[in-house]
């Protein structure tokens, strides 16, 4: 009788045993499956949620702007009735820092659009082939600017229509990512920017697939790669340039794509 006790307590334990493995394995397999949900949900968040919020964020500010650059003044004490502004002429102001004067020899007869407020708003960029239209604010701060589906527009760079590069940086992947398919341009395409009424339309001359992050020649006021010489311009002229990250959903390159400015 107390050997039969003792073979049932030692199969009590062996399955105690494996009962507490099973509860750990079992324990084990939800915290994976629960780990999987998060990740997929953040992914989701990341890539499907921010595009649809900075893109209808971005969307509204075109609208904001457009709807700026066509209100009807507003009547004054002395005003016998409203009045409508009529479309603005070329506005004039001396062009980004580092830039050559618009007056120079072989300048655009356009005068260039004036400097903006850091940070905020001011153009939109249309680019017909891709069906891209997006505003364009001053710097290329990634919360401040580039995470709200804008185009930051280089600080240092020329104003729109202005003799040197008005150079612009945006997202590829994520957060309205307006400049996902700028490989896909093509010489001849139109990049047409729009500030307060005046409009200026570039024309995409030449393309560069990838180089390094540091490769400040690309955004020179003359563009010519410094990793990549033989890519880029030789003399003085009207360019803008577009840069984004290489592969797609990585950073460790830059694409870059120029244009020259329509006479």
């Amino acid at each position: 009788m107390r050997d039969h006790m003792r073979v049932v307590v030692q199969g009590g334990g062996r399955r105690g045993r494996r009962a507490g493995l099973a509860g750990v394995l079992w324990a084990a397999a939800e915290l994976t499956v629960t780990v999987g949900v998060v990740v997929l949900l953040l992914v989701v968040h990341q890539v499907w949620w921010t595009n649809r919020q900075a893109l209808a964020a971005a969307r509204e500010e075109v609208r904001e702007l457009e709807k700026r650059w066509t209100l009807p003044s507003l009547p004054g004490p002395s005003d016998s009735g409203p009045s409508v502004v009529p479309a603005p002429s070329a506005p004039s102001a001396a062009p980004a820092s580092g830039s050559p004067s618009a007056s120079a020899p072989g300048a655009p007869a356009r005068m260039s659009a004036p400097a903006p407020a850091r940070e905020s708003a001011y153009g939109v960029l249309r680019i017909p082939r891709l069906g891209v239209v997006v505003p364009v604010a001053q710097g290329v701060d990634k919360r401040a600017v580039l995470d709200k589906g804008y185009a930051g527009h280089y600080p240092g760079t020329a104003q729109p229509g202005a003799q040197g590069n008005f150079a612009l940086a945006g997202h590829r992947n994520t957060h309205g990512e307006p400049f996902r398919y700028i490989n896909r341009l093509r010489a001849g395409d139109e990049l047409i920017v729009d500030v307060r009424g005046q409009r200026y339309t570039y024309v995409v001359g030449k393309t560069l697939g990838e180089t390094g992050e540091r490769d400040t020649g690309v955004i020179a006021p003359v563009p010519r790669s410094t990793v990549h010489p033989e890519y880029g311009y030789d003399g003085p002229g009207a360019y803008i340039t577009l840069t984004t990250c290489t592969p797609e959903y990585t950073s460790k390159y830059r694409l870059v794509v120029w244009g020259t400015l329509r006479s």
